[in-house]
């Protein structure tokens, strides 16, 4: 993916409206990467900065151009209330009319979902690897008591008496 990164890079260097950059989330960029909720390498992320999102599109180049043509560039905001809708200007209007406070407190409380959400996750991905586990386990033991019961045997006659009516 690097190399088609590099490339979409080089096509914007130079335009007014869309930044392409990369940052090294394991070297100076580590707290900026922390910030935006980078969680594995590569990520790609869009937006607003104060807002990016998730880029879920392929890795190639001409994914990569497609979705910049299509989706980067200004977008609805406090910045360009121009680009939103009536819907998306009411929802800001109703934001900017909230107190600095009741906007940290309603910040804080959706980053708090976000994070309880993820939390969710994690424990479901913990008690479905215990499941897994304690499933692999009564498999094992499972065919271990079969073949204690002698099904190595049962195959050796069979195949023995095979052997044998094939000489007669």
């Amino acid at each position: 993916m690097k190399p088609a990164w590099d490339k979409l890079m080089k096509k914007y260097a130079d335009h007014k409206t869309i930044l392409v950059a990369d940052v090294d989330c394991t070297a100076g960029g580590k707290d900026l990467c922390e910030d935006v909720g980078v969680q594995g390498f590569p990520s790609i992320k869009y937006g607003d900065a104060s807002n990016l999102e998730d880029y879920e599109g392929g890795r190639d180049f001409d994914d990569l151009e497609k979705f910049a043509k299509e989706s980067l560039g200004p977008r609805c905001g406090p910045a360009n209330l121009d680009l939103c809708d009536e819907a998306g200007k009411k929802t800001i209007e109703g934001f900017m009319a909230m107190s600095a406070a009741d906007l940290k407190k309603a910040i804080e409380e959706k980053d708090g979902e976000m994070k309880k959400a993820d939390e969710d996750l994690e424990e479901l991905l913990k008690s479905l690897q215990n499941q897994y586990e304690e499933a692999q386990k009564k498999r094992d033991d499972t065919k271990k008591a079969i073949k204690e019961a002698g099904l190595g045997l049962m195959k050796a006659v069979q195949a023995h008496r095979k052997l044998a009516k094939s000489e007669l």
